[in-house]
């Protein structure tokens, strides 16, 4: 009678128990965020720009004095960028002094609804399918917004959550992934394009989002003006880079990965990390930095402590957690400094300095080519981890931690030139052509441009 009682007591408790764990088991699923597939743009053949076209274009501009044009070349020839990237059709045309809004909108319309297009193709979704929608342009942020452009070009419903996101810089696809992923907390079972939370889609997806960690490092004046649109003297507006870009991009990375750090690398890595950095700090007084670092302290770090050496190359190693680094290719110099920061080989760099090679720094969507390569390349197998590391003015620093769900070799964007990479060199065919520019006797040289001729 007694065990009759207790077991009469016991299943009700039980199937409570069981209910509420099935619940809370849905619940975290449908939290998940993965993606379905990307999609990179092809510009037109007839954009190409090569080095030869791309200094014709810097030498009509009549406001570059010699020094200007002399930097500009240099930029140009040492960049690590190939001679099959493009350019916008008005700069091709002459025009790029006096763009008109219809200008700039066919630009943007052909990128966007090509690619659309395409990833709707590729995927089988429909856009009525879609619940969130997320677009990001740093530079061009007009009214209507780009999101209701899409919006009215697809036919989409009228509660569809869209967000138009602008003044990013190029890590602005990484923020754009953090606010799907908020969304997806609040809403279960949706789609926002590349993205989805459905457990019933789980099967289709391509990539887990893992770990998201952004830092924003602006509250650091030095840091936020390192990279700022502003006009010159004569009105003329651009963008002015310091040389205390690289300084402050290691910062913000540094920050970044001491945050996400104990969330990616194993156990034995950070034992053996902090056995490492204790014997190093011990005469140094600084041990308790150590502890806080492993343990992922929020409190800001103190400029040349500890946290720069250790996170910057004093131990750390990435690769015991992570199989795949997709670094930010904004440029030959920043690629460097990751690779020397992270202790990262060729091998791990070879997808982003292609990428800068073939499609040259297209900010934001930079990531995406980087992807695409090591998709073409066949290195994505199921279960390894993908690093993306992103970088932008302000200063930000945003990364990302993905989980391949399955093999991938979809050459994708890649498709027409993946066998010819990498190739023999980077360095710029044109070299030789513009060594001139490295000649110091020429700082008093004023040319006659109307008279100077490329050859």
């Amino acid at each position: 009678m007694d065990v009759l009682l207790i077991l009469c007591l016991s299943l009700p408790m039980l199937y409570s128990i069981y209910v509420l764990s099935k619940l809370l088991i849905i619940n975290r699923r449908g939290k998940s965020c993965y993606m379905l597939a990307y999609e990179c743009f092809m510009p037109p053949e007839d954009t190409k720009l090569d080095t030869d076209s791309c200094t014709r274009i810097v030498m009509r501009n009549r406001n570059l004095g010699l020094e200007e044009y002399r930097f500009l070349l240099k930029t140009i020839v040492n960049s690590g960028i190939g001679e099959n990237t493009y350019c916008p059709r008005i700069v091709l045309d002459g025009r790029e002094e006096c763009p008109t809004l219809k200008d700039i909108h066919d630009e943007i319309d052909e990128i966007m609804f090509q690619t659309l297009d395409n990833l709707f193709k590729n995927t089988g979704i429909s856009p009525s399918d879609v619940d969130v929608l997320v677009v990001n342009v740093s530079l061009f942020s007009p009214s209507p917004s780009l999101t209701s452009r899409i919006v009215n070009r697809y036919k989409m419903r009228e509660n569809v959550k869209s967000f138009n996101l602008s003044g990013m810089g190029c890590s602005a696809s990484v923020v754009a992934i953090d606010l799907v992923q908020q969304i997806f907390k609040s809403y279960t079972n949706s789609i926002s394009m590349l993205f989805t939370n459905k457990p019933s889609m789980k099967n289709r997806a391509i990539l887990k989002l893992k770990h998201m960690q952004r830092t924003q490092y602006g509250a650091d004046d030095e840091a936020y003006s390192c990279c700022i649109q502003v006009e010159d003297e004569q009105g003329h507006s651009g963008f002015r880079l310091t040389k205390s870009l690289v300084k402050s991009a290691a910062q913000a990375l540094t920050v970044n990965l001491q945050e996400m750090a104990p969330k990616i690398l194993p156990l034995w890595e950070r034992v053996r990390f902090f056995l490492v950095c204790v014997r190093k700090s011990i005469k140094k007084g600084e041990t308790l930095r150590v502890f806080e670092i492993l343990l992922g302290n929020k409190n800001k770090t103190k400029k040349g402590s500890l946290m720069n050496n250790v996170l910057g190359g004093g131990g750390l190693n990435f690769k015991a957690g992570i199989e795949h680094f997709c670094v930010h290719p904004g440029g030959r110099a920043v690629i460097d400094g990751v690779g020397k920061g992270m202790r990262l080989n060729e091998y791990d760099l070879e997808p982003a300095r292609m990428a800068l090679h073939r499609w040259g720094n297209t900010s934001a969507g930079g990531l995406w080519y980087v992807l695409g390569y090591m998709e073409a390349k066949k290195r994505l197998k199921k279960g390894d981890r993908i690093l993306m590391i992103s970088l932008g003015a302000g200063f930000k620093c945003n990364n990302c931690v993905w989980e391949v769900m399955k093999d991938l070799s979809d050459q994708n964007v890649w498709k027409d030139s993946i066998d010819s990479y990498p190739p023999a060199s980077l360095a710029n065919p044109f070299k030789d052509k513009y060594n001139w520019i490295n000649d110091e006797d020429l700082s008093f040289v004023r040319f006659d441009y109307t008279k100077f001729s490329l050859g």
